[in-house]
């Protein structure tokens, strides 16, 4: 099967007063069809601009300096305009973290909707109306026409996430990219969300791209992830075999970080240092002056995501084994 996203060596920097600030330097990674892939790390890691780049909307003064991005085999960095406009919303979409901000307050959730059928499919408005209410009854949203005619100050955080899912998925896009889709939601709709978002992958066979500070979503909702740190992929693999055996040791400070039950009065435990405030001026691994395995090489080199076993890859110069299961 081939991937429906496959990201190369993406490199994107921000040009300054303090200078390029490198936000991404050189990721890879591939989303199959029908899967939900997680993209987990810190705050600032470059998860964000990694969405935004794959829709191309990455705010000035940012700009991606290098590298593919394949959706169908068609690298969208050699798109034009006017075809970027029909692949955002009617191929791939995003849906963001708060829904107040992404709806527009004047307008009712139904006109936004239709409004969005209409510019991607070209119906009429009876017709497009009648599809916006059909995806809305689809994620199991009630009393549709009262919704349709609501404005978005009427409705709660979770049922404005809603229409924006349903927004999303209105012209039956092949990728949904959601970035922190949960995050400002209490847990209950949050659980809501992620169990509407397995529904809606296996009813569509939609891939969705899922951007998350978040471990806890990432362990019950995805396929496969990709770690981020500062602007790098430092770990690619199945959720179950990151979370049962990380390998870089990044992940396995995040893993170590996680509050447990059996862990009660005792301290969590932290990762020492901070992030590096410009990864790309480095010669080596980003991670290297917070890390207790650093070697020589790890200082002037960056190590590439190497196949550690199948379809895990770790970016990380070899660790000897005893030294890691010693520690």
């Amino acid at each position: 099967m081939q991937p429906l996203l496959q990201i190369e060596d993406l490199q994107v920097e921000f040009r300054t007063s303090r200078g390029r600030l490198k936000a991404l330097c050189g990721i890879s990674f591939e989303v199959m069809p029908g899967e939900i892939f997680g993209l987990v790390g810190e705050t600032g890691c470059g998860k964000t601009v990694t969405g935004l780049s794959v829709l191309r909307l990455v705010p000035k003064p940012g700009q991606i300096i290098k590298g593919r991005i394949l959706f169908n085999g068609n690298n969208l960095l050699e798109k034009p305009e006017s075809d970027m406009l029909q692949i955002r919303g009617g191929q791939i979409s995003m849906i963001f973290q708060d829904p107040s901000s992404s709806l527009n307050p004047v307008f009712t959730a139904g006109s936004q909707i239709v409004r969005v059928i209409r510019q991607h499919q070209g119906v009429s408005n009876n017709q497009a109306e009648k599809q916006a209410m059909d995806v809305l009854e689809a994620i199991g949203l009630p009393d549709v026409r009262r919704l349709m005619s609501s404005y978005p100050h009427e409705l709660s955080g979770g049922m404005q996430q809603r229409v924006m899912i349903g927004m999303a998925l209105s012209c039956q896009p092949a990728l949904l990219i959601a970035d922190e889709a949960t995050t400002a939601l209490d847990v209950t709709i949050k659980a809501q969300i992620l169990g509407l978002l397995k529904d809606l992958r296996k009813r569509f066979n939609l891939a969705i791209l899922l951007i998350t500070h978040d471990l806890g979503v990432v362990a019950e909702t995805c396929d496969r992830l990709a770690v981020l740190y500062a602007g790098h992929v430092a770990e690619i693999g199945r959720t179950e075999d990151i979370f049962s055996k990380p390998s870089h040791p990044y992940t396995r400070g995040l893993m170590s970080a996680i509050p447990r039950r059996s862990s009660r009065g005792n301290a969590l435990t932290a990762i020492r240092g901070t992030v590096p405030s410009n990864p790309g001026t480095l010669a080596g691994c980003p991670f290297e002056s917070r890390c207790d395995f650093a070697i020589e090489r790890c200082r002037v080199e960056v190590p590439p995501l190497i196949q550690q076993d199948s379809g895990h890859m770790v970016a990380c110069w070899p660790i000897p084994r005893q030294e890691v299961d010693g520690e």
